[in-house]
């Protein structure tokens, strides 16, 4: 999807709007992009975000998909927006083994009062890149 931003300032709107959520620092997540209507957020895999197993707890995943996608919205957004998940269906496909889930967001629909959003979360580590799960929601443009 191609879209200019409203905001000029998007990423560092972006990149401010994520350092105010105490849940990224939490869970040591970062972002590595940010172009419109696309964020990439990275996440380390840790004892403290692991299941019984040890592979990543699937809500780490979700957690970071669900901000990569809403972040991507908020990329498009003005200065003055800000975004709200309405929904997200959350496919999982294989376990999140590695050091870190690295989460790609991204618009398939910036719309006047909501945005569709995509996310792919991927594990990586020792045995490459696996896609462990991809997620559709729905997002709300807060004025």
């Amino acid at each position: 999807m191609t879209q200019s931003p409203l905001n000029p300032d998007y990423e560092a709107f972006v990149r401010d709007t994520f350092a105010a959520q105490g849940m990224m620092h939490t869970l040591g997540a970062e972002i590595t992009s940010v172009f419109p209507g696309q964020v990439i957020i990275t996440a380390p895999v840790q004892p403290l975000t692991s299941q019984q197993d040890g592979f990543a707890h699937a809500g780490l995943g979700w957690t970071i998909g669900d901000s990569a996608a809403g972040f991507s919205a908020l990329s498009l957004m003005g200065a003055d927006e800000r975004v709200l998940t309405v929904e997200m269906k959350t496919n999982l496909m294989a376990p999140a083994q590695g050091e870190r889930l690295v989460a790609e967001g991204r618009v398939l629909r910036f719309g006047g009062r909501i945005c569709t959003v995509a996310s792919d979360v991927f594990a990586e580590g020792p045995q490459g890149r696996v896609h462990v799960a991809t997620m559709l929601g729905t997002m709300a443009r807060l004025r």
